[in-house]
């Protein structure tokens, strides 16, 4: 038994051509990236625990500076400042951490919790602390998910407000954290002042605004970046769906085109054919005895009409084998069996019809679609005749050639009996459709006076044939 050997690498093909593109595909993210994109929870549990241990970190670092400070005299020895601070520092690191687990569904609410709660620390216990860095981190994803014109209205708001939080309220930022974390004091032991708080100034605080700064344009420029990346992702995997569907549209339109021909083809080789041996048998039986001469005519020409229609049948289905194809890769199409004009007229008028034909003779282009048209044409026309207008007193065809086009006409007077069948609607469809193919004009329909007119006009230049 044959069996046909499957290419490994073109099945690989096919299945990748036919996997959906997705973003991350797109965006080719590494390792870390592909992890935190497939689990965002695990890129929460690592953000809140790196905002905590930044939180210790500066909690411990307020806590040495305090100890600093009170060695200059700007702390009372025994104030509560030396741990309220520093677990108002923690504190808020908590509290942070714990808002930034809600900044994907509703980053500009935690935004304005950060905000509130960066306010709150500054006025209890002097200390931004990393709220600074949770603000960011926030603004990350309002930049994300919203337009610029709110991500850049949010920044300024921002801004604005814990800037002025930080001239008016704060006591422990950046510079006095790199001034006062080493202890300082008097030989003796004794603090060189003795204030009750450090005094205000605006070199040290302008640091930490700036440092704030820093941090929310950070923040935008990284969510805007992502933003961006994702929509360009986005609009790959858009073009890479719609020639998806082009694609498919095309592969579907082609499937049907293919049909519709197949299906013209065999009923232009079975409809004409079984109507004329249909027409024969019927002939060569009823002229057994009284003609016995045209019944054996009528039997000879019901086989020639059978093998060709079997010849054509062979060819139309064999051009629905895939293995079918020629040198070149080409599908094998139905060649053309009969183009003789004349034969085919002959055979209907074989089969009875009283059919009075002009221009058969005249000889029509060396085009093989034109020639085969004519051909279906006139014998769909016939057959036509043959099977909804038996007993028709006169069939008239007519083949005109200029040098710009075929004119082809078949006109019947009507029959005169019942039709043998009402048919399957495809021949008029046929006859359409191969003139439409060849940009010609068709006109079929009844005649006032009764009988059926088909009327073609198929283009031809004169010129193109001399160049071949």
């Amino acid at each position: 038994m044959r069996t046909s050997r499957v290419d490994p690498g073109s099945e690989r093909a096919r299945a990748a051509g036919s996997a959906p593109l997705t973003e991350t595909q797109v965006q080719r993210r590494g390792p870390v990236g592909r992890l935190f994109a497939a689990h965002p929870r695990i890129a929460d549990v690592c953000l809140v625990g790196s905002v905590l241990l930044l939180g210790i970190v500066t909690a411990l670092l307020v806590a040495l500076t305090i100890q600093g400070a009170t060695g200059l005299g700007m702390y009372l020895p025994d104030a509560p400042t030396a741990w309220l601070v520093p677990a108002g520092t923690f504190a808020g690191a908590l509290l942070g951490a714990a808002l930034l687990i809600a900044r994907r569904a509703r980053p500009l609410t935690v935004t304005v919790a950060l905000t509130i709660l960066a306010v709150v620390s500054l006025v209890t216990v002097g200390v931004l602390g990393v709220l600074g860095v949770c603000l960011a981190c926030a603004l990350h994803n309002v930049a994300l998910t919203h337009s610029a014109r709110t991500t850049w209205l949010t920044c300024a708001g921002v801004f604005v407000t814990v800037g002025l939080a930080l001239l008016w309220w704060q006591d422990i930022g950046l510079a006095e954290i790199l001034l006062w974390s080493d202890p300082i004091a008097m030989p003796a032991g004794d603090p060189i002042r003795q204030l009750t708080e450090p005094p205000y100034s605006p070199g040290r605080r302008s640091a930490s605004i700036f440092l704030l700064l820093a941090l929310l344009l950070l923040g935008v420029a990284t969510g805007s970046s992502a933003r961006a990346r994702r929509a360009h992702a986005q609009g790959l995997v858009e073009r890479y769906e719609a020639m998806a569907r082009d694609r498919d549209n095309s592969a579907a339109l082609a499937r049907a085109s293919e049909r519709a021909r197949i299906a013209r083809e065999m009923h232009d080789v079975v409809a004409h054919s079984v109507s004329v041996m249909v027409a024969l048998s019927d002939g060569a039986g009823a002229a057994l005895d009284r003609a016995p001469d045209s019944s054996r005519e009528a039997l000879r020409e019901l086989s020639s009409t059978g093998r060709a229609a079997l010849s054509d049948m062979q060819r139309v289905l064999g051009a629905l084998d895939p293995d079918s194809t020629g040198a070149d890769g080409s599908a094998d199409r139905p060649a053309p069996v009969e183009t003789d004009l004349a034969t085919a007229v002959e055979r209907f008028r074989v089969a009875g019809l009283p059919v009075s034909a002009t221009g058969l003779d005249s000889p029509l282009p060396e085009d093989t679609s034109l020639r085969l048209a004519v051909v279906r044409i006139v014998t769909e026309s016939l057959t036509n005749v043959l099977r909804h207008a038996p007993g028709a007193s006169s069939v008239r065809v007519s083949v005109r050639r200029s040098g710009s086009a075929v004119e082809v006409e078949v006109l019947d007077s009507g029959g005169t009996r019942p039709g043998t069948g009402g048919g399957t609607g495809r021949g008029i469809v046929g006859i359409r459709e191969r003139v439409a193919l060849l940009e010609g004009r068709a006109d079929v329909g009844p005649l006032p006076d009764g009988g059926w007119r088909v009327h073609v006009v198929l283009p031809w230049n004169q010129a193109d044939e001399v160049t071949r």
